[in-house]
């Protein structure tokens, strides 16, 4: 199962700066275990868009728990999951 991971920040743009170089260094982390494989602010910069691997929705809750924006309250999740059937060949089956 994939999962589309929304944030929403809670906090103004002040606020949610002071946080991000520990989200970015997170987010790097995740990006390179391959936990997280694509990520990216929202056009309107309200929120951010992370896509997650193949994981279970307990694996996916994991990695919004551990975001220092979730941990800071600048920002909280909405989390999408689909089956992903249809895949590009470097992305295996779990």
């Amino acid at each position: 199962m994939f999962h589309v991971l929304k944030s929403t920040y809670l906090q103004p743009p002040e606020v949610v700066e002071q946080t991000r170089p520990a989200h970015l260094a997170w987010l790097e982390q995740e990006v390179a275990a391959g936990r997280i494989v694509l990520a990216g602010r929202l056009e309107d910069q309200s929120g951010a868009i992370l896509v997650t691997g193949d994981m279970t929705a307990e694996q996916a809750q994991d990695i919004v728990d551990r975001d220092p924006y979730t941990s800071a309250g600048v920002a909280r999740y909405e989390r999408f999951s689909f089956n992903g059937a249809f895949r590009a060949p470097g992305l295996q089956q779990g």
